[in-house]
């Protein structure tokens, strides 16, 4: 299918490595240039640069922290300056540490409060003016299923997310009549270096190793697969479309409907 994304501009954060990268790549190969952003100058630029080079579309690098709001502001502003506007924006910046609620620290609840939640909140805070000043808009929140599926070792991000959620339809129901559609996206385990992370801190707390931690989450989903990142970026990219043009307000899993209550067994 072809997208019809060439010539669109695109904002991505969280793009440096894992899901984000690949929503970068996969928004310049359909078309797109793009303005990725994340924390490490050094890993943007080198993904910016072997984007750029793999699909021939501009690729940009600007390095902020989604936590802190005079970044963001900057991040957005130097992108649409880059790029003379913003089609669509992208979240993906923002990760919550699992653990056991007697070892959670409140710096731990807030560090996922203030980047998966707020860290999108003050993205779309700043974007969402200039695409009402443009007319149009696609945004896409890349959230998670922990927002819909609670798992009692994945707290900190399921209240973020449960959060992200509840604020993507708050934000599609104020401003869709002005042109801008707003939808999330809810992957599972997705097979990146995060993902690894968090195998080795759940094999942790659960008392059992690796090869059993990645067992218990193959078993968790019902075709036996941990899901790719490639899979996550075409979805962003076909809801980011206008091929998904009365898809508004929606929060689409893709997890290949994981029971979580098996990972924990």
């Amino acid at each position: 299918m072809d997208l019809d994304l060439h010539g669109k501009k695109a904002f991505v954060t969280g793009a440096s490595k894992g899901i984000g990268r690949e929503v970068a790549r996969t928004l310049a190969h359909e078309g797109c240039d793009v303005v990725i952003t994340a924390r490490g100058q050094e890993d943007l630029e080198k993904t910016a640069a072997e984007l750029s080079e793999e699909t021939g579309r501009r690729v940009v690098a600007k390095a902020g922290d989604m936590s802190q709001d005079a970044d963001v502001a900057r991040c957005v502003a130097e992108a649409i300056d880059e790029l003379g506007g913003i089609d669509i924006l992208v979240t993906c910046a923002g990760s919550s540490p699992g653990g056991l609620l007697e070892e959670l620290t409140d710096e731990q609840w807030m560090q996922s409060l203030n980047l998966k939640f707020m860290g999108y909140v003050r993205t779309v805070r700043h974007v969402v003016p200039h695409m009402v000043e443009r007319g149009s808009g696609s945004i896409v929140l890349v959230v998670g299923n922990d927002g819909l599926k609670p798992s009692f070792w994945e707290m900190t991000a399921g209240a973020a997310n449960a959060a992200d959620l509840n604020f993507a339809s708050s934000v599609a129901d104020q401003y869709g009549p002005k042109g801008i559609r707003v939808n999330t996206v809810n992957p599972g385990p997705v097979d990146t270096d995060r993902w690894d992370t968090l195998e080795k801190a759940f094999a942790r707390d659960m008392g059992v190793d690796q090869a059993e931690a990645r067992r218990r989450a193959e078993t968790s989903i019902p075709f036996g697969r941990i899901t790719q990142p490639q899979e996550v970026a075409n979805l962003v990219a076909f809801l980011a479309s206008d091929a998904a043009a009365s898809i508004h307000g929606a929060h689409v899993p893709i997890d290949g409907a994981q029971r979580k209550a098996l990972m924990e067994r």
